[in-house]
């Protein structure tokens, strides 16, 4: 029976996995017709289930009741999973001013379902951020009465995350007429599946709180493991890196650094927020340049400069192009172009380039992103890409405070900064690390003082680098007036954040957390810095605006912390097996590969429980925002997946090759491949309705 669950289980994985393929090329409407929403996939969920309960029944499970609780609530999330299927309806309903409707029209095969009640649209509002055109919230105002009660009637109103609910029937806002007279509602019938489901979800939280401080459970007896109380001599010397910078100097018609300065504190409307222009500036520079400053000239020159003198900084090479047959194409000399090489004459050169090539094409691309740079310069002459403040009350201008801080944050690159030192400090910390793991001769006592001293300087820099990374951050939530989740860069942050934090907690007790944490964090920061994710501030949209985001984002990120370390520490773990492999120095090695797998195994409780709490509460806040807790979304397919895989490295004493250290670390390392494909992958390669990330 236990292999019989081994083989089910796994071919659920697999079968998850090649389905959010399949889907890429298929469509969403394939995928659910022939496979998610089949009776034969929910068959092999009800086969997992049924032989998981002989199995627990076989084991006496109902003797740990926290193990108990835990699978339990499982079983109910599928018991509520599957009456949902069965007995759920989905559909939508079309709102005009003054026409009443009583019935909406189901999803699945379009058929008109009655209502026990009325509904007529009152009106249909879209709020703006002020001053802006960028949409805070939809809402929809209405008047509902019951069949025959039409006198006893109700106002309400639905926007984003805010339902109406009514007789167990849930309505959500979803969509509005171009005119914009008219709303379109989705529709949800589920009362029983629904709370089956939460009760599962409040089930599997108060069984992962069981499972970490029960005094009979596995983790307290792995936090009081004498082996992990022990220390080590991991962490030494510190050595800098530098670079230089090399710039042109041209006479050029720009604005005085004084009149420029000034000119920085100035408010305007930029990217759908009120901004200093500072920051409109440095992105239009950054956009041509690729850089934030050109010629030793500040960002508030530039653009002074092609306002007062356009027809000089047309002949400025300045335009970054980055595709080496786009250059050849317009006979470059250098990666940069001129304003006046995209012309012949009144002709835009591009256009005609653009006409010729395949819009997935390379260089259709290179195109595309050149003519946007184009587009930005002529919005700037046109005079049509910086708004200044309207006058009226409408439009709250900033406080001189957070007017500095904005700019304080834009002059000083949080992430450039963090990642170079970090990756510096992390990759030598990591060779010592290795270094000292394998050299087993013990410290000379003329270097011990300078060991101790550098280990004493690469714990101030942990602190220090800790404290940067949080300064940045808390600027970037006091300028936005929000927690800075919403999007790929502020989520890379955010786990770059989380693991110096972690990294700060743990290296007293586990040195070789230190090097773990500079390396992780710095990349984390170099795929922000590198990686097409949107460093621009911008107001949320309005279904992130909700207080369920940021607990959802936080937990997760905070596991794929986690699931990092763990995975270093299998790096590292076989990196000493594999040196000391002689019998002289088998018991050493033995203590440090068993000391790293117990971290490791620590560090996967609660690096599970957050990822599963992160999905489930992501499924409240879909419910509440879409109408249901579960899409199938290939972010969300690939989260259960990682959820699966890992889960597995808890059955230690049913699957046995779990007690090999070498084994377990070698699976902790492939495993993580499930985290990076769940938040790389399915934002560039899969997509979805999470792909937001992205930006």
């Amino acid at each position: 029976m236990k292999k019989l669950l081994v083989i089910l289980y796994g071919c659920l994985i697999v079968l998850l996995a090649a389905t959010t393929f399949v889907e890429q090329v298929y469509g969403t409407d394939f995928v659910e017709k022939n496979i998610y929403h089949t009776i034969w996939f929910c068959c092999l969920w009800g086969a997992i289930v049924a032989t998981a309960f002989v199995v627990l029944i076989r084991r006496s499970l109902w003797h740990r009741l926290p193990l108990l609780l835990f699978h339990g609530s499982l079983f109910v999330i599928l018991v509520g999973a599957m009456i949902t299927f069965i007995g759920g309806k989905e559909g939508y309903i079309h709102l005009r001013p003054g026409m009443v409707e009583r019935c909406f029209q189901e999803k699945e095969n379009g058929n008109q379902i009655d209502l026990p009640f009325t509904m007529r649209l009152d009106s249909f509002q879209v709020k703006y951020y002020p001053g802006t055109e960028a949409p805070a919230d939809y809402v929809s105002y209405f008047t509902y009465s019951i069949l025959g009660q039409e006198e006893n009637s109700s106002q309400e109103c639905i926007s984003m995350n805010h339902i109406f609910t009514f007789q167990g029937y849930r309505f959500y806002q979803s969509s509005f007429d171009d005119d914009k007279q008219g709303s379109w509602l989705s529709v949800n019938y589920d009362p029983w599946g629904t709370r089956v489901t939460y009760t599962g979800y409040i089930l599997l939280g108060i069984s992962m709180i069981s499972l970490l401080f029960s005094r009979k459970g596995k983790f307290l007896r792995l936090l009081n493991h004498p082996l992990l109380k022990k220390g080590g001599l991991f962490v030494t010397f510190l050595l800098c890196l530098t670079g230089s910078m090399q710039g042109q100097k041209k006479t050029l018609p720009v604005l005085t650094r004084i009149q420029a300065d000034s000119l920085a504190y100035k408010q305007v409307i930029y990217n759908d927020r009120v901004v200093p222009l500072n920051t409109l500036a440095r992105d239009f520079v950054q956009k041509l340049t690729g850089s934030t400053s050109y010629k030793g000239l500040t960002p508030e020159q530039v653009l002074g400069g092609w306002l007062l003198r356009p027809e000089v900084w047309k002949d400025e090479p300045m335009i970054y192009i980055k595709n080496t047959k786009l250059r050849h194409l317009l006979e470059l000399k250098t990666a940069y172009a001129r304003l006046s090489d995209l012309f012949n004459g009144s002709t835009y050169r591009l256009q005609e380039y653009f006409q010729q090539e395949q819009e997935q094409s390379k260089l259709a691309k290179a195109i595309q992103e050149t003519d946007e740079k184009v587009g930005l310069i002529l919005m700037l002459t046109n005079g049509t890409l910086i708004r200044p403040l309207p006058n009226d009350e409408n439009v709250i201008s900033l406080s001189q405070t957070k007017v500095e801080a904005e700019i304080l944050y834009n002059c000083i690159p949080f992430s450039k900064i963090l990642f170079m030192v970090n990756l510096s400090l992390g990759l030598l910390a990591f060779g010592r690390l290795i270094y000292y793991c394998l050299k087993q001769t013990p410290i000379p006592a003329n270097k011990r003082n300078l060991f101790h001293f550098t280990n004493l300087f690469f714990s101030i820099s942990l602190y220090a680098t800790f404290l940067f990374q949080m300064v940045g951050y808390c600027l970037r939530w006091y300028i936005s007036g929000r927690i800075p989740l919403s999007n790929g860069y502020e989520t890379m942050q955010f786990m770059a954040l989380c693991i110096l934090l972690l990294s700060c907690l743990l290296h007293h007790k586990f040195p070789y957390t230190l090097p773990f944490g500079f390396l992780l964090s710095g990349f984390a920061l170099l795929v922000s810095y590198l990686g097409q994710m949107n460093p621009q501030i911008t107001p949320l949209m309005p279904v992130l605006v909700s207080p369920w985001l940021s607990i959802h984002v936080s937990l997760i990120m905070m596991s794929y912390a986690l699931f990092a370390f763990i995975m270093l520490n299998g790096i590292l773990a076989l990196c000493i097996w594999k040196r000391n492999s002689s019998i002289s120095k088998f018991a050493y090695s033995n203590e440090r590969v068993e000391q790293l797998t117990l971290l490791s195994r620590l560090l996967l409780y609660p690096a599970t429980f957050f990822l599963g709490a992160g999905i489930f509460l992501g499924a409240v806040w879909a419910n509440i925002s879409w109408g249901r807790y579960w899409a199938w979304d290939p972010k969300e397919v690939w989260a259960l997946i990682t959820f699966l895989v890992y889960g597995v490295a808890f059955h230690s004493q049913s699957l046995r090759m779990f007690h090999k250290p070498l084994f377990f670390h070698i699976y902790m390392i492939l495993a993580f491949l499930t985290v990076l494909m769940t938040y790389f992958g399915v934002n560039y390669i899969l997509g979805g309705i999470h792909s937001y990330a992205n930006g």
